[in-house]
């Protein structure tokens, strides 16, 4: 459970402590009011935006996607994850993530390792340090990683009854 009972100095902590990840800056982000645009500054222009608790996008056409609340009890565990390359080492993911409370988990897939941080202990990112970095750069060559994917078998070890 995060610490932060408020939740818009919740959503202002967790585009931080993405910002710190990365070592870039968190601002607010206009377009969904409340939310906020954790920034890594990088030549990529890679960010994350943090919208309220319970927020889905849903498609708005050639206007683009809209933003939706649901209520709380129709939340739960999200099923989208992304791959974050940050320049903080482990450890400091790793307090980073302490610091908040969530779940971290040091992980090891096989070509590469990533750390899980689970946001909020809601919804996974996965985070990799420069060393692993490195590791899931090598696996992501495209010149290997559809062959990877393509000749992998199901990790049963993974996969949880519902």
């Amino acid at each position: 459970m995060t610490r932060y009972s408020d939740p818009l100095r919740r959503r202002v902590m967790l585009a931080h402590r993405l910002a710190e990840f990365m070592g870039g800056v968190a601002v607010p982000f206009p377009p969904n009011p409340g939310s906020f645009f954790a920034l890594q500054l990088d030549e990529h222009g890679s960010g994350v935006e943090v919208y309220p608790a319970g927020t889905q996008l849903q498609p708005g056409g050639s206007d683009g996607g809209g933003f939706v609340k649901k209520p709380a009890a129709e939340r739960g565990y999200g099923a989208t994850h992304f791959a974050l390359s940050v320049a903080a080492e482990a450890d400091a993911v790793e307090a980073i993530a302490n610091l908040e409370g969530w779940h971290c988990f040091r992980c090891n897939r096989g070509p590469f390792h990533v750390i899980e941080v689970w946001l909020e202990n809601e919804s996974m990112v996965e985070i990799l340090p420069p060393e692993f970095a490195a590791e899931y750069l090598a696996f992501t060559r495209p010149d290997k990683v559809t062959a990877a994917m393509a000749a992998a078998v199901p990790a049963t070890s993974r996969q949880r009854p519902a």
